[in-house]
């Protein structure tokens, strides 16, 4: 079963409280860890949590606020300190550059790795990272600044192949990828035996959606309709809706509102306001309008399961 998760290891705003950390999460794609924006405590919260420091493959940093990008000088100088020596490959906008020179400059010959970094295009949907089994890509939000949300894709397995079938027809070895990827089979005395009566299909692609700071914006909804799991701002509740648009942020009712016209599987929301202490008001807001929504807490671990439509919540937070 291929492994993909999402661990929430921040969930707060700007403003710093007790409750909740700043904005960071952990996906976990075939044992390739991705971060997702890196706020002040991250690499706190990965040993807290028990994240393998070893396995960051690389981040995507949504824009340049700083609850987003704080953590990073305390998290790139961990990993030099453990020695790491592989490329680290760092998504985010081009300004980024004010705050990676200098440190990178400070730190000097003290670090054990090169950063690459990949600029985004704030302005349309871009592919970012590809291999055989993952797809990253980006695409843009609407917040005070150049924001990007990223969208998490497995690809599609092959068909399987009905061991009987291959039995039955005495398909050769060599024929049987290319049955898996959709051929049809020849037999010998000239018989085509249709592909749909020698496999089923192969397990079904799972898609994330991370959507963090964004107004209220409809306009994304073809980079993100029908995703397993959409991860949305809901930086305050409906009464806040002038405060939201004045901020650019959204609502947990307008955050609903985007997972319910994009038919999305489930939400979690996030990136609470300081203001809230008790964040049920969110989540009641949001589940009027969208039933099947999850709070954003920091340790919590979201599965989606290549074998099940669903998605499984193995948090143990209330």
């Amino acid at each position: 079963m291929t492994k993909f998760q999402v661990t929430i290891l921040g969930c707060g705003s700007a403003m710093p409280t007790t409750l909740h950390n700043p904005p960071s999460q952990l996906v976990d794609l075939n044992e390739k860890l991705f971060m997702i924006d890196c706020g002040e405590g991250t690499q706190l919260q990965m040993r807290k949590f028990k994240a393998r420091l070893s396995k960051l493959h690389s981040l995507f940093i949504s824009h340049l606020h700083g609850d987003h990008i704080f953590g990073l000088p305390g998290l790139l100088s961990t990993l030099s300190l453990l020695g790491r020596t592989g490329d680290l490959t760092i998504y985010a906008h081009k300004e980024i550059d004010f705050l990676l020179s200098p440190l990178l400059s400070y730190m000097g010959s003290h670090m054990s790795f090169r950063i690459n970094l990949i600029p985004l295009n704030p302005d349309s949907h871009e592919l970012l990272f590809e291999n055989r089994s993952v797809k990253i890509s980006s695409f843009p939000l609407k917040h005070r600044i150049a924001t990007n949300g990223f969208l998490f894709e497995e690809k599609e397995t092959p068909r399987h192949i009905i061991r009987e079938m291959i039995d039955f027809y005495r398909i050769p070895l060599k024929q049987i990828q290319r049955i898996r990827e959709g051929d049809d089979f020849m037999t010998a005395d000239g018989t085509l035996v249709k592909n749909e009566l020698l496999t089923y299909p192969g397990n079904p692609a799972k898609r994330y959606a991370y959507c963090s700071d964004t107004a209220y914006a409809p306009e994304i909804i073809p980079y993100i309709e029908h995703v397993d799991l959409l991860y949305h701002e809901a930086t305050f509740a409906e009464s806040e809706v002038v405060r939201a648009g004045e901020t650019w942020h959204s609502t947990a009712r307008q955050a609903a509102g985007i997972a319910r016209a994009a038919n999305v599987k489930k939400l979690i929301i996030g990136h609470y306001s300081s203001r809230y202490s008790e964040i049920g008001t969110l989540l009641k807001e949001a589940v009027d309008v969208f039933p099947n929504t999850l709070l954003a807490t920091e340790g919590q671990i979201i599965e989606l399961n290549e074998e099940d439509s669903e998605v499984t919540d193995r948090s143990s937070h209330p």
